[in-house]
């Protein structure tokens, strides 16, 4: 859609000879011969630029200047005058003009003028939007969870947002670390300012030196200009330390000493900067252990851990994986522009009950591939990776006991009846077959089948084949 602007001025003839130029150049021109014509459109219509003289008949041009800016901020407004006045043109830039034309004027410099400020104007309104985007994205109501434990992380996160405290985040790889770090920075008073994050386990001590603190120019090989660091460019805003248990003992005495001063010195400078910058780190390992082994500094632990908050790995929190799958179908169902497609109750318990060392990360991984390469009208346990279906999660993972602790018989059975249930789903309900798939004995896969229900309790065998396998054990011994 092309530009919209607005030509204000009492000549009759030049605002005919600039409708007609900017008609020409693609854009849609409307006009006006007064200050207080120009005052009705602008009431109606929101211009994506306005060309104003400063002195007209009925009224001054840097009122509707004030005008403008007060009801539309982003419009651009470009005034001119047939009486060059220093005075008036820094009152008009303080105004909020975006620049100041003397007349007569140049035709093709005008036209590159309008066109620099309409490029402007659209950056700033896309800038706007985007950043409603982010604020919309990653407030921290938007982050699925309604677990108990979920439920205090959230607590705490709107708390912690409304201050300037230092947050240590604590959790597993894949857990959503920065995804809370973000839902912090956007739901407080920083949200206006810059989130910029680095991993502190990517980059060797010297680049992750310069990328902090920035440097200047020939301070190293390489450093062919002066450049700001991440502390300078996140200034009133948030900078993300991820893995910061991963930096060396050297670099954590250098960001010890900015924590502490609040001020930044560039690789090969002398200068020091003050800095206003909130400090979220996170971390996947025991920093308590890391001290231990003197591999992270206790007094830069306590600097950073002003606020600490742990997220719990997804197998500790498994009532959140069916709120966490039905979000995933939906978001991946419309970035692939294909129907919702609903999950089938055994899929959806298998994947309850699969330990997922990757966490919410893995989980997301896991229903994106399902739905790209489902052929079907559901996701069905056919869809999901070779693993979950052999039961490949990591036995640390899947016999974690949670905090709240659980029914030991209930959470086998329900993992034997998974599995067993997949067999026979697999071997299209031939019992020897399925047995074999689990190495199991036939008499123990029939007792346990019918114990769970998966096959119904009449039988053409003989009542000493459906004991249990630990009696029949004790018979033959």
């Amino acid at each position: 859609m092309s530009s919209r602007l607005l030509v204000v001025d009492d000549e009759q003839s030049l605002l005919e000879f600039l409708h007609l130029l900017f008609e020409e150049e693609g854009y849609g021109v409307d006009r006006a011969n007064s200050a207080t014509e120009a005052r009705e459109k602008i009431l109606g219509t929101r211009y994506d630029l306005v060309l104003c003289d400063i002195l007209m008949p009925d009224g001054n041009g840097l009122d509707i200047l004030k005008e403008i800016k007060e009801r539309y901020p982003h419009t651009a407004v470009i005034m001119m005058t047939a009486y060059t006045s220093t005075k008036s043109a820094i009152e008009a830039m303080k105004l909020g003009a975006y620049n100041y034309i003397s007349k007569p004027f140049d035709v093709e410099e005008l036209k590159i003028v309008v066109a620099g400020a309409l490029e402007k104007s659209g950056l700033e309104v896309e800038n706007v939007y985007l950043r409603r985007e982010l604020e919309q994205k990653y407030q921290f109501k938007n982050i699925v969870g309604r677990s108990p434990k979920m439920q205090e992380v959230f607590s705490l996160i709107e708390r912690v947002a409304r201050t300037a405290s230092t947050v240590l985040i604590r959790g597993e790889s894949g857990t959503g670390k920065e995804l809370i770090a973000r839902a912090i920075h956007f739901s407080g008073p920083r949200s206006k300012n810059r989130f910029l994050s680095i991993n502190c386990g990517a980059l060797p001590e010297n680049l992750l030196e310069s990328e902090l603190f920035g440097h200047e120019k020939g301070a190293f090989t390489g450093a062919v200009r002066e450049k700001k660091g991440l502390f300078q460019e996140a200034d009133k805003g948030t900078l993300f330390l991820d893995e910061v248990g991963e930096m060396t003992t050297s670099m954590q005495v250098k960001l010890l000493r900015v924590l502490q001063e609040k001020r930044v010195r560039r690789v090969g400078g002398n200068q020091e900067e003050a800095i206003d910058v909130r400090i979220i780190a996170a971390t996947n390992q025991d920093l308590r252990a890391l001290i231990d082994e003197g591999k992270f500094r206790d007094d830069l632990y306590y600097r950073i851990n002003v606020i600490p908050i742990h997220i719990p790995p997804l197998r500790q929190r498994r009532g959140d994986i069916p709120m966490l799958v039905e979000y995933f179908l939906r978001k991946y169902s419309d970035e692939m522009a294909i129907p919702r497609k609903p999950i089938t109750v055994e899929t959806l318990q298998l994947l309850e009950s699969y330990g997922w060392p990757g966490n919410v990360r893995e989980l997301e991984n896991t229903i994106e591939r399902a739905l790209a390469l489902s052929t079907s009208e559901s996701l069905t346990t056919q869809d999901l990776p070779v693993h979950l279906l052999s039961g490949g999660s990591r036995v640390s993972d899947a016999v974690t006991l949670p905090e709240e602790g659980l029914d030991l018989e209930a959470h086998l059975d329900q993992i034997r009846a998974q599995l067993m249930g997949q067999a026979l789903e697999r071997s299209n309900g031939i019992q020897t077959q399925a047995a074999e798939l689990l190495c199991m004995s036939f008499r123990s896969f029939r007792y346990y089948a019918k114990k769970l229900g998966l096959i119904g309790t009449e039988s053409e065998t003989q009542v000493g084949e459906e004991a249990s396998p630990e009696t029949t054990a004790e018979k033959a011994s």
